[in-house]
């Protein structure tokens, strides 16, 4: 029995090896839990066509947006773990989600294998210019004087960018309402209609607008300025010390999708992501490379849930 076993165990190592080597024969669905012209759609898009490369497969994203990230998210973790369908998202879905709701249809913990980061972006603060708030003091005064009366919008509940400004909210006492949208860019649209008056966002969303004097940026929220953007001072630096929200992208796959499989994706993942044309399109969205391995990722995962998990209590923020 125990050479049986034996056996068994030395036929699964060789077998490992040679799955990952006749993998892919066909192509493969990259899913992305947020609509077109999002930012996880954009570097998403970024990195499929240089994986698709070096795959010898065409890497196609899905767009399945909606509940901030959880329907395409929840799709991904049910599917086969057979390496033709892969997940590129945010934070939301994996690390915030499940600490707000107990009645999440999918745990990203024990259904998701993480296969590597891929970009980081601090976000950006911004307000409809018609409010008149020019810096961020100016904001939280106009904020008091309206209390319950101004709206801000965010990718979906449990968000970076809802708890940023909910956070926030806990720290500068103020009182806005929260209406959740699919993706960034349909926050951008409400702010232009007058539907809510502010929010946090990554900047390769928002400073297009910003520029364009149709939004106007009020600060960041990393911990020191962003070297693309000087102009904008840090919230910490506005009164605000220690605070920092930080978005970060990454890639995962089906739990049980085979190790050779996820070794592989995240061999050329990290690769890619250090090409200069990748590096230079993310810059250009205003995110930074973030490769890291497998394991890095799960570790950051951990990490992230202790530190949003103390800033949900702190903030008292509540599933919607």
């Amino acid at each position: 029995m125990q050479r049986r076993h034996l056996l068994q165990a030395a036929a699964a190592s060789w077998a490992l090896p040679a799955l990952a080597q006749a993998w892919p024969s066909r192509p493969i669905k990259l899913v992305v839990p947020f609509p077109g012209g999002s930012s996880p759609d954009i570097i998403a898009r970024a990195i499929a066509e240089p994986l698709a490369a070096s795959l010898g497969q065409p890497v196609v994203i899905d767009n399945r947006p909606g509940a901030g990230g959880n329907i395409g998210t929840g799709a991904v973790a049910k599917a086969e773990p057979d390496g033709y369908t892969l997940l590129f998202t945010i934070q939301g879905p994996l690390v915030t989600a499940p600490l707000l709701s107990s009645k999440l249809a999918y745990d990203p913990v024990k259904e998701l294998q993480p296969i590597g980061l891929v970009a980081t972006s601090p976000n950006v603060l911004v307000v409809d210019p018609k409010l008149g708030a020019h810096t961020l003091a100016d904001f939280v005064r106009i904020a008091k004087e309206r209390k319950g009366q101004l709206n801000y919008g965010s990718v979906g509940n449990g968000s970076a960018a809802h708890l940023a400004m909910e956070s926030f909210k806990q720290r500068a006492g103020i009182d806005l309402v929260h209406v959740p949208y699919q993706g960034f860019p349909q926050v951008v649209n409400a702010i232009l209609a007058g539907q809510v008056q502010a929010g946090f966002m990554v900047p390769g969303i928002a400073m297009g607008q910003v520029r364009a004097g149709k939004l106007k940026a009020l600060g960041v929220t990393s911990p020191g300025r962003v070297g693309s953007l000087p102009e904008l001072p840090t919230l910490a630096e506005s009164g605000y010390a220690g605070f920092e929200a930080i978005s970060w992208q990454a890639m995962l796959a089906p739990a049980r999708t085979p190790a050779a499989i996820v070794q592989r994706l995240s061999t050329e993942l990290v690769r890619i992501i250090r090409s200069d044309e990748v590096r230079g399109k993310m810059l250009s969205q205003y995110f930074s490379a973030a490769a890291s391995t497998s394991d890095a990722l799960a570790a950051l995962m951990r990490s992230e849930r202790g530190r949003w998990g103390q800033m949900i209590k702190a903030a008292g923020v509540v599933a919607e």
